[in-house]
């Protein structure tokens, strides 16, 4: 196809901040406004914030029951199925007695039924935050506080009934957490969380879980670490009793008991609420952020909307009721959320469906698992470990795709696997967060030239064909300016259009001052008429458009502005001349500065975000010349 040259000639007038707000009608009523329509009361209003807070107002009475109620019906049983075990196993992974696995299964799903906004997604117990519920447990009730002197046995009842209790009151403060950000529409702080920071912390949580069962799976007696090198000092210590032979001194645990009823709610210890304060906000942050990305999704495949402020309060409500009934903090499980997809799911009734089901097994079948050994469950959980180990492939997909989100991914998975869950998503949060800064001040500078026969610009280091436009220079920036990178966008400016600015600047300043102190020496002496000093303004042309700032020097060939040397002023001041007019003193030419070798430069201002005073004090030491 052939590509045709055109010539474009753009005129926009100057305006300033008062003359934009009058051709625009500037008005800040809208705020105000949306102030006084969320304290209105009226009977719209009052329907409109019950169907935002309870969604299933809004969608079951309009339930399709013949299309939809069989397939609920399937999915719901099947995603029950799984939940049993994975409920039983994940409890471990907590440090908890497995029968609070089947509680937390139960009421965190009905209630998120009640006010979720995803049709699709699986709440219940999930690996990751099991093993970060686990940490926490076992670093506030660890063996050795347990030891009974008489024979150094641990106490496992009073052990687990100190757990139990932390956990719940950690549900509730995850609960609050995850509520109060909810209502106050922080639902974007998950934004924070990049995709490969998430991919690496559940695979590095992964691994964790998966080292956590060894002990399990091998019959293994061994004490619990919590804290940094945690991991370590497992593996450390499975290698030794795997080596002496510590096995055969231990029979084959067991479930145990599961008692045939549903606990009575117990408040939460509020001496716990300082020790878990920090883990809890954690905890709050991944939850939420692993089911938001799973119900969005879902949403985009099947074509509705989550929102995600809802969904925020929907989970937090589910632990904050579900800690008060002994359960600990759950999110949604990616496995249990494609079976519910897969087997003809629709709505959150497959939830319910699901939760009922596990009721029944609490009530009246929970006897039936009492001999399940430890090791089947610790089994189950490596096998359903296998997607989130699968993201190992990552690494080598990252590294041909963006090496900066690679280096996220490792020190991610490194600091998680050495420093432990909370601190390791610290370290990962901030390090994500420092190098987004550095990365904006190391932008990538270019001058742009066009390519031939096109009105397209790109940068002449790249292009070899790219020209510039003779007399022209385009100076373009990949990041915003800002205090942080205002003095290297300057610096660089002065290294790739030849125009060492702040020199130039003082020695005109300095020239100017000679000139005008001079001027004032004449007029004292009256040899100069005192119209000369009428006029001391610069000759500078800005014109400013939505991208670009484009500066005009008046020293350009067919400029009107006159110029006259000092030579000359004597002269004009000898002959008393009344009409006479001070020249132009300001350029580089009439100075005797070095002069550029164009006559307009554009600043392509396209990627600018917003604007702070250091930046404009930089922009404007440009237009000084």
């Amino acid at each position: 196809m052939e590509l045709r040259r055109r010539d474009y000639r753009v005129e926009r007038p100057l305006l300033n901040q008062e003359q934009l707000e009058e051709l625009g009608s500037q008005t800040s009523a809208t705020g105000t406004l949306q102030w006084r329509t969320w304290f209105q009361c009226s009977h719209a209003r009052a329907r409109a914030l019950l169907l935002q807070y309870f969604p299933v107002l809004a969608w079951l009475p309009q339930y399709p029951v013949r299309d939809w109620l069989l397939g609920d019906l399937l999915s719901g049983l099947s995603v029950a199925i799984m939940q049993l075990p994975q409920g039983l196993a994940y409890a471990l992974l907590a440090g908890l007695p497995p029968v609070f696995g089947l509680y937390s299964s139960f009421y965190p799903v009905f209630i998120y039924f009640l006010f979720g906004t995803s049709r699709h997604i699986s709440v219940g117990t999930f690996a990751v935050m099991s093993v970060m519920v686990g940490s926490v447990t076992e670093s506030l009730a660890p063996d050795e506080a347990f030891l009974q002197a008489l024979n150094s046995t641990v106490n496992v009842t009073a052990r687990d009934a100190a757990r139990v209790q932390a956990a719940s009151t950690l549900s509730v403060l995850v609960g609050l957490f995850q509520v109060g950000l909810g209502l106050v529409h922080f639902g974007f702080v998950v934004t924070y969380l990049s995709e490969p920071l998430v991919r690496a912390y559940t695979t590095a949580a992964s691994v964790q879980v998966f080292v956590s069962q060894l002990k399990y799976v091998f019959g293994l007696h061994l004490s619990s670490r919590s804290g940094p090198l945690s991991l370590i000092y497992l593996i450390g210590a499975t290698g030794i009793s795997y080596g002496v032979g510590l096995q055969h001194r231990f029979g084959v645990d067991v479930v145990g008991k599961i008692p045939a009823r549903l606990l009575p709610p117990v408040a939460p210890s509020p001496q716990l609420f300082a020790r878990l304060v920090g883990n809890a906000f954690a905890i709050a942050v991944v939850g939420f952020a692993i089911a938001i990305s799973l119900g969005k999704i879902f949403a985009l495949r099947h074509g509705y909307r989550v929102d995600s402020n809802q969904e925020l309060v929907a989970l937090g409500l589910s632990n904050l009721i579900g800690g008060i009934f002994q359960c600990f903090p759950v999110s949604c499980s990616m496995s249990r959320s494609l079976v519910q997809e897969s087997t003809g799911g629709n709505t959150q009734v497959a939830g319910a469906i699901s939760s009922l089901f596990i009721l029944i097994i609490i009530v009246k079948l929970g006897e039936l698992f009492q001999d399940l050994p430890k090791a089947v469950l610790a089994a189950a959980i490596i096998v359903n470990l296998k997607g989130m180990l699968m993201q190992f492939t990552d690494i080598c997909s990252l590294w041909k795709a963006n090496r900066v989100d690679l280096l996220i991914w490792l020190v991610t998975f490194v600091a998680t696997i050495l420093l432990n869950l909370d601190l390791g998503l610290a370290v990962a949060v901030v390090f994500s967060l420092l190098l987004v800064v550095v990365r904006t001040q190391l932008p990538h500078y270019s001058v742009l030239g066009q390519v031939p026969d096109t009105d397209i610009y790109r940068d002449v280091a790249e292009y070899s064909e790219a020209r510039e436009v003779p007399g022209v220079k385009v100076f373009r920036s990949s990041a915003t300016v800002y205090f942080a990178n205002a003095e290297l966008y300057s610096d660089t400016l002065k290294q790739k259009c030849g125009v060492n600015v702040d020199h130039l600047i003082s020695q005109k300043k300095k020239l100017l001052r000679k000139q005008e102190l001079k001027l004032k020496r004449l007029q004292k002496e009256n040899k100069l008429p005192k119209q000369a000093a009428a006029s001391k303004g610069t000759s500078i042309s800005i014109n400013v458009n939505t991208s670009v700032i484009d500066i005009e020097s008046n020293d350009v060939e067919g400029s009107k502005a006159k110029v006259s040397t000092g030579t000359e002023l004597e002269g004009i001041a000898a002959s008393g001349q009344e009409d006479a007019k001070a020249p132009d003193m300001s350029s580089l030419k009439t100075l005797g500065l070095p002069q550029p070798d164009f006559h307009s430069l554009i600043l392509d201002l396209s990627s600018l975000s917003f604007v702070d005073t250091v930046c404009l004090k930089s922009l404007k030491n440009v237009t000084k010349l």
